[in-house]
């Protein structure tokens, strides 16, 4: 049995019931098959593939919070800090029912991957609780963040982990969660990233990930003789993301016709309104039937189904596990050019790898959706320098990262005879790097 073999059966094993966890490190392990046979003898003397999937550390723990009407409400929360080998562990806070220690790890996994191929100094890690914001008044979300950020305030700081917003977590809600570290540990740091402005944030941190997501497409088409211009986009998910997502597309020239949310989506054959969304998502914080009613041109549809409109270029930016292998087959079938994830991991195995043999252009979320933690990284920066920069700054800093992740992806795949898989790619790219840091840090 092969290394690889030998490692994939004992984190199955160990993790029996944390099936997303076990798909994140099944996808990455099977793609660096090539790297770790070329090292097999160094790697599995070192346990290197054994350290790299055991998070150095797992935080669990009740968050006591009072509602409304006076009674105590308890959620659980969790912070994964996986892998430090080349910075403070970086990561968001994802506030959502269905969070869990599985979903947690899986996050936490595969941002040490995304985390290296941005070329900053951080590491990977992620944390959440099962709270969910949606219909509660600010008065109980900043009594949830307060107790919730009571408990992580042990194990987190400016050189230790940094944590991040996430689903669920936005401007309000890091912006209760620093009041009250700093309320306790009584010092003014960089400790949580996507603060306001007028208290250590980074200008273009709330466009970064959609932004970023279209830079690197963007890159993409070019390297293989296409143009976003005129191109037809679906995009899945209706919140940060795929907002400034779909905002950015349409300043490059493409048309966006598809958003959704938890519990329908929309199509809109005349391009979707950013503005209209913005005020519907944002501030009235209501459903995607708002959107509809506000707009003649667009459809309502319930459940799941932007996959099936006709597109160039399809985007899931909503959630894990999303996009199915039948939804691939569709887009395959529409003639689908390329495929980049806006979220973590939301296709499947077996759709990615239906979409990679039918010729559709797929990079997966480690490297397209790096452009957030990168610009995480660069307010860090900015705050141990106590600086501000401007928005022209950090964006064109933000455009840089991201067209030097997808050369970097495209060699690392080529270096290793599989020229066009990105997915092997991002995974041997960012490998690498933690990799060598791990073998010169000894055994730790």
């Amino acid at each position: 049995m092969s290394y690889v073999d030998e490692v994939l059966e004992y984190v199955k094993k160990k993790n029996a019931s944390e099936p997303e966890f076990i798909q994140a490190v099944t996808e990455v392990l099977n793609s660096l098959r090539p790297v770790v046979e070329a090292n097999e003898e160094l790697y599995k003397k070192n346990a290197i593939l054994e350290r790299i999937t055991e998070p150095d550390r797992q935080i669990m723990f009740r968050v006591p919070w009072v509602d409304d009407k006076g009674q105590v409400q308890v959620n659980r929360g969790f912070r994964v800090q996986f892998n430090n080998a080349i910075g403070p562990y970086k990561g968001g806070l994802r506030l959502h029912p269905s969070v869990n220690l599985g979903i947690i790890k899986f996050l936490g996994f595969e941002q040490i991957f995304k985390n290296s191929l941005t070329s900053l100094p951080i590491g990977g890690g992620k944390g959440g609780s099962d709270f969910d914001p949606k219909g509660k008044s600010d008065r109980e979300i900043m009594a949830f963040c307060q107790s919730f950020m009571t408990e992580l305030s042990k194990y987190i700081g400016a050189n230790v982990d940094v944590p991040a917003g996430d689903i669920g977590t936005g401007a309000r809600e890091i912006g209760f969660m620093f009041g009250q570290y700093k309320r306790i540990r009584g010092t003014f740091e960089g400790v949580l990233t996507g603060k306001g402005l007028t208290y250590g944030g980074s200008l273009a941190r709330t466009e970064a990930t959609g932004y970023g997501l279209l830079y690197l497409t963007q890159e993409l088409m070019k390297c293989h003789g296409e143009s976003m211009e005129g191109k037809t986009v679906v995009i899945s998910g209706a919140g940060n993301v795929a907002i400034y997502a779909t905002q950015k597309a349409q300043q490059m020239g493409a048309k966006v016709v598809t958003c959704s949310d938890s519990t329908g989506w929309i199509y809109d054959p005349e391009g979707i309104d950013v503005a209209l969304l913005k005020e519907v998502k944002e501030v009235k914080r209501a459903r995607l039937t708002e959107y509809a009613a506000a707009r003649p041109s667009a459809e309502y549809h319930e459940g799941r189904g932007v996959w099936k409109i006709k597109c160039d270029i399809a985007l899931p930016c909503a959630t894990q596990n999303e996009l199915l292998i039948e939804d691939a087959k569709q887009l395959v079938a529409n003639g689908c050019k390329c495929v980049c994830e806006g979220a973590n991991m939301p296709t499947t195995i077996d759709a990615t790898e239906y979409l990679q043999q039918n010729g559709v252009w797929f990079v997966g979320g480690k490297a397209a959706n790096a452009g957030g933690v990168a610009t995480s990284a660069l307010e860090m920066s900015q705050n141990s320098e106590r600086l501000s920069w401007s928005f022209e700054e950090v964006d064109a800093k933000l455009q840089n990262i991201m067209v030097n992740i997808y050369h970097n992806i495209d060699d690392a795949a080529k270096r290793y005879g599989m020229e066009g898989n990105y997915v092997a790619g991002a995974n041997i790219a960012g490998f690498e790097k933690v990799v060598n840091a791990m073998l010169a840090q000894g055994v730790c």
